[in-house]
This record gives C-alpha cells, sequence and structure tokens, in this order.
C-alpha cells in the first residue's frame, strides 16, 4: 500500500509539542477571544443586543426615548458582559466630574473620621463622588493636592487648610470651583469657612476647671500658627484673666502633638516650685498623651481636653472634655458646597458651631495642695 504524502504549509514561529515534535496549532473555535485588561464598549453592548449606539447610551444614561424590550435586552447585554460607563468621557463631553474634593490634614486623625464620612453622604445624596486626600499639616503639600485635584476637574472642595496663603486658590474660584473651608479659615482670600467655637470652648473648660478650686492650670496645645490652637490658648488666657488669675509662661506650652514633646511639657509643668494642679489639653492628640503622664504621677491632677476620644467616659477617672461635633462640621460644610453649586449662595460666610462641656471626673477634681 503507497501512503500519500501531502505536505502542509508549516509557520514556524508557532510553538513546538516538547513530545511529539509537532507545531501547536490554535482551536480558535474553542478559545474566545483573549480580552484580558480590555473593558466592554458600548458597542460591545450594542453588538450583543442587537441595536444601535445611540440605543444603548440611552439606556446607560436614563435618557427616554427606549421601549421597556430594547431596554431589557441592552440591561442584559449590559449584565453579561460587565460594562461599566466611562465617566472619564463623560468628563470630556459635559466638563464636570460630579465629584467633589475632601482635603484634610491626616486621615489617621479620630477627629476627621465622622467629618469625611459626614461630607460623602451629603456628596452621595447629590449624587456625587468624594475624593479624600492628606497635607500632613504641610502648606506645599496641601496646595499640591488641591490643584492636583482641580486638575481633575472636581466640581467642588471642602478643605482643613494646613497654610494661612490661599492666593493660588483665586483662579479656580473664578472659574467656579464651589470652596469651603473647615475647622480653620482661609488666608487671604474671601471664601465659606463653617468653624467650632474654640475660643468659647477653651475658656469653658478653663472657667470649669477654676470652678473647682484651681489656680495653677496648665495649657498644652498645637503649634501657635494653626487657628484652631491660637484660639484656644486665646480662650485659656481669657478665663484666666476673667478669674483674675495671672498666667506663668511655663504654664503654656504650644508646639508638635508628638507624644514625646507633649510628655516632656506635661512633665515640666508638673513639678518646680509652682507645679500645676490642672492641666487644660488643647485637643484629642495631647489629652491622650496628658492621660498617660498622669497615670504614672503621684498626685491627682486634674485634667479636661478638647475634643472627645473614645474610651475617655471608660477611664479611671472619666476624662472631662469640651466636645465639637465633627459630622455637623462636614455636614454643613458639604451642604453649603451644594447651595454653592446650585447657585443659591453668593455671599461667603463664616458659621461657628459651639461646643458642649462634657463631665466624666478628671476635671471635677480638686486642687491636690
Amino acid at each position: 500500500m503507497v501512503r500519500r504524502l501531502q505536505w502542509i504549509a508549516v509557520d514556524r514561529r508557532r510553538p513546538v509539542d516538547d513530545r511529539t515534535g509537532q507545531r501547536i496549532v490554535a482551536d480558535t473555535a474553542r478559545r474566545p477571544e483573549n480580552r484580558y485588561g480590555n473593558r466592554p464598549t458600548m458597542k460591545d453592548v450594542a453588538a450583543r443586543a442587537g441595536v444601535g449606539l445611540k440605543t444603548v447610551s440611552r439606556v446607560v444614561n436614563s435618557e427616554p426615548g427606549v421601549t421597556p424590550e430594547t431596554e431589557r435586552r441592552v440591561q442584559e447585554a449590559i449584565d453579561a458582559l460587565g460594562f461599566r460607563r466611562n465617566d472619564s468621557a463623560r468628563v470630556l463631553r459635559k466638563g464636570s466630574t460630579a465629584s467633589i474634593g475632601l482635603v484634610l490634614e491626616d486621615l489617621a486623625d479620630p477627629f476627621y473620621g465622622p467629618l469625611s464620612r459626614a461630607v460623602e453622604e451629603i456628596a452621595r445624596a447629590h449624587g456625587a463622588l468624594l475624593i479624600n486626600g492628606s497635607s500632613a499639616e504641610d502648606p506645599d503639600r496641601e496646595q499640591e493636592l488641591v490643584l492636583a485635584l482641580c486638575a481633575r476637574r472636581v466640581d467642588g472642595l471642602v478643605i482643613i487648610p494646613a497654610g494661612d496663603d490661599h492666593r493660588y486658590l483665586e483662579p479656580e474660584l473664578k472659574a467656579g470651583v464651589a470652596t469651603v473651608f473647615v475647622d480653620r479659615p482661609a488666608g487671604q482670600i474671601d471664601a465659606d469657612v463653617v468653624l467650632s467655637d474654640s475660643f468659647g470652648g477653651a475658656r469653658d473648660g478653663v472657667a470649669h476647671l477654676i470652678a473647682h478650686g484651681h489656680r495653677r492650670i496648665g495649657f498644652i496645645g498645637d503649634m501657635p500658627r494653626i487657628h484652631t490652637a491660637a484660639e484656644r490658648l486665646r480662650g485659656y488666657r481669657a478665663a484666666m484673666e476673667d478669674a483674675g488669675i495671672p498666667v506663668e509662661d511655663e504654664w503654656m506650652s504650644l508646639g508638635v502633638t508628638d507624644p514625646e514633646r507633649v510628655r516632656r511639657a506635661a512633665e515640666e509643668m508638673l513639678v518646680g516650685a509652682s507645679p500645676v494642679t490642672a492641666i487644660f489639653a488643647g485637643n484629642n492628640r495631647v489629652t491622650v498623651t496628658v492621660v498617660r503622664v498622669l497615670a504614672e504621677h503621684r498626685r491627682a491632677v486634674a485634667l479636661v481636653g478638647f475634643d472627645d476620644f473614645e474610651l475617655a467616659d471608660l477611664l479611671q477617672p472619666g476624662v472631662t472634655v469640651v466636645a465639637q461635633d465633627s459630622a455637623q462640621l462636614g455636614r454643613t460644610a458639604a451642604e453649603r458646597l451644594f447651595r454653592q453649586l446650585d447657585g443659591t449662595l453668593l455671599t461667603p460666610e463664616r458659621i461657628e458651631l459651639p461646643t458642649r462641656l462634657i463631665t466624666r471626673g478628671s476635671g471635677e477634681l480638686p486642687p491636690a495642695d
């Protein structure tokens, strides 16, 4: 029997099976096209549903003019393909991202958690996406982050400022970027700001210590260039002056809230010829470090802190605080932002929210001597 030989053109670029020596031919009938990394497009949806591109666009953007049956077919194609609308393309067409930027001081600070969540909820209710960023209390980083958000064409900004000169924002404001500052006012520009009453809250907290018999009261705060730190120091001084109590320089310490610096300041106030019998802490991070120092101190020392913090009520004694509502700060700021966006707010305003003194025991301790 004679076998007929059939010559087959072989592509030598194709891989060879190690066992048979034969070239491997792809089975295109069974193996689908590799679409890894390629998102399905509206063209893919249109082809699968058997409709035109405009019909798919109407369904995706919830526009009228599509029959229920056609809409069902398009939606089934969307679900089967895993199609997601390309919002970047919409930005190019409409010039709007339906997003707002939130620039915080420190994302890790528990004070900003409720504030951020409140802004996010208001944004969501208006169909907008929230983009968070942290300045790390660096004015240059704040400016870089804010301008980066503007370059991505966010509709508005909620800013907890790190710097004191915001003239770099003037072109963006003129271009229509809605902006609200929170916790601290803007520097050298006229803009909406939502604040807590740092001055009044600190004055009330120190007056509370004075009412319980204290005369030697220390103040440990944040960096003096920060608006809230300066206002709380002013409230401390006002309460002492109202009571006719002269303040000694060694009773005041402002600087970074690094635990080592705060610890050193507290320990220095607790010793010497005129040791303090009470401490007013300028923010929650300062308060936590002071609590640790007082736990190691033999003499009972009263404490009031500005800002509430987790587990403050479970300590022995519980920590008396001047509480501000960070969620309300965020909510108020976001609501004003969207009122700017819908054109109902024209004149910038300064809104100051009240604080609340919560007594738990540490601020009610009498002087030990």
